[in-house]
């Protein structure tokens, strides 16, 4: 028997969308295709333009202005993307480290550009799940994005490696807390994309040239297929699963050399 994907009467809100190439906006088409309501947020005015024009196509979506950092700006969009129909899917896809933290040595790694790291890409996640979990009162899934260097050290990753590493632990510990309320917390690690922020990551090229012949797949992944693996953890056919970091990356992870 084949299971479609059907988020219809529920509303989603996506966190982190920047433009047309990021994860976030991948992920934010699929779960409006499955039918869910869909909000997605921007950093500030500057990005708003943009944020509006990526969903001028999508019929009934909203865009809100939310700095992850401020607890009140997060309960306001997530206010408004609980507005029309039932939250039950929330996803964090927030990740910042100073440039010169990324290119200098690990260890040269100052208290200032650890903490903004910590903060903006791990922390982050804990306002946007008390708030979205304050909504799901028949349940729901809670999603962010990670990466392999969470695990393992990838040279000019740095800081962001110990921030991801962060993040997967809080995956689990909501996913504790929150299981007995049916919501569910997980992560998607997915393989180097080309996005904005990926640029920012000296020798990526080279990352996504390894990955592409070392993979069992032989190739790099694409947003789409991570836009797919969200959209099935944020459904109810995923409705056992809780806590997991699911990998997509073409199989990458799995490999010794």
């Amino acid at each position: 028997m084949a299971l479609a994907i059907d988020l219809s009467g529920t509303s989603a809100i996506v966190f982190g969308v920047a433009n047309h190439r990021s994860i976030a906006w991948a992920i934010a088409q699929h779960l409006h295709a499955a039918g869910a309501r869909l909000t997605i947020t921007y950093q500030n005015e500057r990005l708003a333009k943009n944020a509006l024009g990526l969903i001028a196509e999508l019929d009934g979506a909203r865009a809100v202005e939310c700095d992850v950092l401020d607890t009140a700006s997060v309960e306001a969009a997530v206010e408004a993307a609980s507005a029309d129909a039932p939250l039950t899917s929330a996803v964090h896809s927030v990740a910042f480290a100073n440039r010169e933290d990324l290119e200098a040595d690990f260890s040269a790694t100052g208290i200032e550009g650890f903490r903004t790291a910590l903060e903006v890409s791990a922390y982050s996640l804990l306002p946007v799940a008390r708030a979205a979990s304050a909504k799901m009162t028949n349940g729901g899934s809670i999603l962010t994005l990670t990466f392999h260097g969470a695990d393992k050290v990838y040279p000019g990753y740095n800081v962001m490696g110990v921030a991801k590493a962060a993040l997967e632990n809080e995956v689990k510990q909501l996913a504790a807390e929150y299981g007995r309320r049916g919501i569910r917390v997980n992560a998607i690690s997915a393989g180097p994309l080309n996005t904005l922020s990926a640029r920012g990551i000296s020798g990526f090229a080279d990352m996504q040239r390894i990955h592409a012949e070392r993979s069992p797949l032989r190739r790099n992944i694409t947003q789409d297929e991570v836009g797919a693996a969200a959209a099935f953890l944020s459904s109810p056919l995923a409705s056992g699963i809780t806590g997991h970091v699911l990998y997509v990356d073409a199989g990458y992870n799995v490999m010794g050399v």
